[in-house]
């Protein structure tokens, strides 16, 4: 898995750096989020398989499945990447295009965990508590896990805050050892 990332961050840095150019990031973020979803269509990955196909057929062929959600720079895009041979790469190229994007917008997704259903007072508290301590705009996924008996866990990117009561007694019990 890392070593898509480390593949696919060269292609979404230029795909970012294009979309900036062009003033187009909503249009690249669709083309790219819809050309990841053909990507992972297992019918479309078998017949780009195909080591008979060459480059330029592989690149008409994926082209042809994604009809009119490519534009031109999306096109030749795609042409790009069937000539290095990275079209696998796609859905990770969609992820860290993405993630470009938040971090110029300045924005983060946050998922929270918690043992019962945060009101929508403790959600808006939460958001500008995060927003304060990271220093961008949150957006906000709640999910509810019983068996975390209290508290919340916290996922912010890289970033995990563990403040239930599962986890501090996991802690506790590996103290104890």
């Amino acid at each position: 898995m890392a070593e898509l990332v480390t593949v696919a961050r060269p292609y979404a840095k230029a795909a970012f750096k294009f979309a900036a150019e062009a003033k187009a990031f909503a249009e690249w973020s669709a083309m790219l989020g819809f050309a990841a979803a053909v990507m992972a269509d297992k019918t479309v990955s078998k017949i780009l398989d195909n080591p008979q196909l060459t480059a330029d057929k592989k690149a008409e062929v994926f082209i042809k499945v994604c009809g009119d959600k490519l534009n031109a720079a999306g096109k030749q895009f795609i042409h790009q990447l069937a000539q290095n041979k990275r079209l696998k790469v796609l859905p990770q190229v969609s992820i860290l295009f993405e993630k470009l994007l938040a971090e110029q917008q300045r924005k983060q997704d946050v998922q929270v965990t918690s043992a019962y259903q945060l009101s929508v007072a403790e959600q808006e508290s939460l958001k500008k508590a995060l927003a304060k301590k990271l220093g961008k705009e949150i957006n906000l996924q709640s999910e509810v896990d019983k068996a975390l008996i209290g508290g919340v866990i916290i996922r912010a990117g890289d970033t995990v805050i563990d403040s239930s009561v599962r986890g501090k007694l996991q802690q506790l019990s590996h103290v104890l050892k």
